[in-house]
């Protein structure tokens, strides 16, 4: 787990070879471990591995990788990593003009675990592009989007 922690911080300080480094070295030893296990809480594995990596693409900016591999069954997960992913996955897709799945995978991860959604930072600034690529109808914003914006504090 300390592999996939440093790699996503050196991916949000932009060193994508440090970062790829350690996904490197983090699936290989996910590779002898052999399945997704919870040993000391740390839901270690090929599968978070996967996620981690996909994390690190968007934190680089590699929306485009996000789209096209996230689509990851991640419900054999402990909560807060599969939820973790569903907002990573949502950014990605709202990033690539993908408003009505990145809303789903938002409603996915509040049903299931709504104390996590509703105090991320990274699903208000979420929020706030899809409310700007919602149409407005009938002057009002499109009410599934913006309900949830404002559960979340998003908007006021």
């Amino acid at each position: 787990m300390i592999h996939l922690r440093a790699a996503v911080a050196a991916a949000r300080h932009q060193d994508r070879p440090t970062a790829t480094g350690l996904l490197d070295r983090a699936e290989e030893l996910a590779d002898d471990l052999g399945s997704d296990e919870n040993y000391w809480q740390t839901g270690f594995g090929p599968t978070n591995v996967l996620l981690h990596r996909l994390s690190v693409e968007l934190d680089l900016d590699n929306v485009s990788y996000v789209v096209e591999h996230g689509r990851i069954n991640v419900d054999h997960m402990p909560q807060e990593r599969s939820v973790s992913h569903r907002i990573d996955f949502a950014r990605a897709l709202s990033l690539a003009g993908q408003g009505d799945e990145a809303f789903t995978e938002l409603r996915t991860a509040e049903r299931t675990s709504p104390q996590l959604i509703r105090n991320n930072p990274r699903v208000r600034e979420t929020l706030r592009d899809l409310i700007k690529q919602s149409p407005v109808t009938g002057g009002s914003r499109s009410s599934e989007v913006f309900v949830m914006a404002q559960r979340c504090r998003a908007v006021q």
